[in-house]
C-alpha cells in the first residue's frame, strides 16, 4: 500500500468546506479499509489567502482528524501558484497525489479509479469531463475554442482537462524541474512525459459558494497559457506585417503607373482609412510583443511563486 494525498487549493471556500471534508473523510477511509492506500495517507487543504473563515475551518479539520493537513499562504497567490504549493510541499510524503478543486464539482468517485489507473504503471492520471452539459453555451464554447486554438498553437494540451489529476512520485520529481513563474499546470504536466492515461467523470454543478473564475480571470488564465507556451503569435504578426508591406508595395505601383496615365488619385478616404488600419495593427503588435517581453521579465527576476506561512502536517 502507498500513501495518497489529496491536494486542494482553497480562497474564500468557507460555504462548502464542511460538505467537502465530509465527503473526503468517507472517501479516504474508504480506501484506507480496502487496503488501497496507506493509513498514512492524507487530505491536503491549501489557503489561497482566504479572506473569509476558510483557514479557521483547516485547522478545526486538523485538530479533530490527523487525516487532514493544512497549508497556509502567506497572501493570495492564485489557484496555479497555491496548486503547485500544495504539490510542492507534499511531494517527499506522499507516493501519489492527486489534485482537484474545494467546490465540488470533480467526481470524488472516480478516485478510486486514479488510484488503480497508478497501480497498473501510469505516473500521470488526467480526470477528462465526459461532457460540458452543465456549463452555459458561452463557456461550453469558448472553451471549446482554447482547446483547438491552444492545439493549433502547438500546445500538447488534454482536451476536457481541467486540475484533477494524479501523479505520482517520480512525476512531481519532474514537475519540480520547470521554473517558469507563469504558470499554466495543464500545459506543463504532459512535457513531464513518463505514462500517462484519462479517467472519464461527469462534472457537477457547484455546491455552494461562488465561481473563482469570472469571465475576466478566464480570459486572463488562457492568455497565460497561449503565451506561455507558444511564440506563434509573434511569428503571425511577422507574416502579417510582411504581407501588408508586400500589398503597399502593390498599391505603390500601381499608383505611380496611374500618376503616369495622368489620373487624378483623389484617395482622401482610403489614405484616412489606412491610417487607422496601420495604426491599430501596431498598436495591436506591439501589445502581443509586450505581453512576451513582460513574461521575460517575471521570469528574469526569479521571485519566489509561493511563500508558505504554516504547514499543518
Amino acid at each position: 500500500m502507498e500513501k495518497l494525498y489529496l491536494v486542494i487549493p482553497c480562497y474564500n471556500e468557507e460555504a462548502v468546506l464542511d460538505e467537502t471534508r465530509k465527503r473526503l473523510d468517507k472517501k479516504m477511509k474508504d480506501l484506507i479499509k480496502k487496503k488501497k492506500i496507506h493509513k498514512d495517507s492524507r487530505v491536503v487543504f491549501v489557503n489561497d489567502g482566504s479572506k473569509d473563515k476558510t483557514w479557521e475551518k483547516i485547522c478545526q479539520y486538523h485538530e479533530e482528524d490527523s487525516l487532514f493537513s493544512g497549508i497556509n499562504l502567506s497572501r493570495n497567490r492564485g489557484h496555479q501558484n497555491a496548486l503547485l504549493a500544495g504539490l510542492m510541499t507534499v511531494m517527499n510524503d506522499a507516493d501519489m497525489v492527486i489534485s482537484m478543486d474545494a467546490d465540488l464539482q470533480d467526481d470524488i468517485e472516480v478516485i478510486d479509479q486514479f488510484v488503480d489507473e497508478y497501480y497498473s504503471g501510469h505516473d500521470v492520471v488526467y480526470g477528462v469531463r465526459s461532457s460540458r452539459k452543465t456549463d452555459t453555451f458561452f463557456k461550453r464554447n469558448t472553451a471549446l475554442a482554447f482547446y483547438k486554438m491552444m492545439e493549433r498553437l502547438g500546445v500538447q494540451i488534454v482536451y476536457n482537462h481541467a486540475d484533477y489529476r494524479l501523479l505520482s512520485k517520480r512525476a512531481l520529481k519532474a514537475l519540480s524541474e520547470f521554473k517558469e513563474v507563469n504558470l499554466f499546470l495543464r500545459g506543463l504536466v504532459p512535457l513531464v512525459g513518463f505514462s500517462s492515461t484519462t479517467v472519464t467523470y461527469e462534472r457537477a454543478e457547484r455546491f455552494a459558494g461562488e465561481s473563482k473564475y469570472p469571465l475576466k480571470k478566464m480570459l486572463s488564465f488562457a492568455f497565460d497559457g497561449i503565451t506561455s507556451f507558444s511564440i506563434k503569435p509573434i511569428r503571425f504578426i511577422l507574416f502579417l506585417g510582411l504581407f501588408i508591406f508586400l500589398c503597399s508595395f502593390i498599391i505603390l505601383i500601381y499608383a505611380l503607373v496611374r500618376y503616369f496615365q495622368g489620373a487624378v488619385i483623389l484617395g482622401w478616404t482610403s489614405l484616412i482609412v489606412s491610417i487607422w488600419a496601420l495604426g491599430g495593427l501596431q498598436l495591436f503588435a506591439i501589445g502581443i510583443i509586450g505581453e512576451y517581453i513582460g513574461k521575460v521579465y517575471m521570469e528574469s527576476k526569479a521571485r519566489p511563486r509561493f511563500i508558505i506561512e504554516s504547514y499543518l502536517k
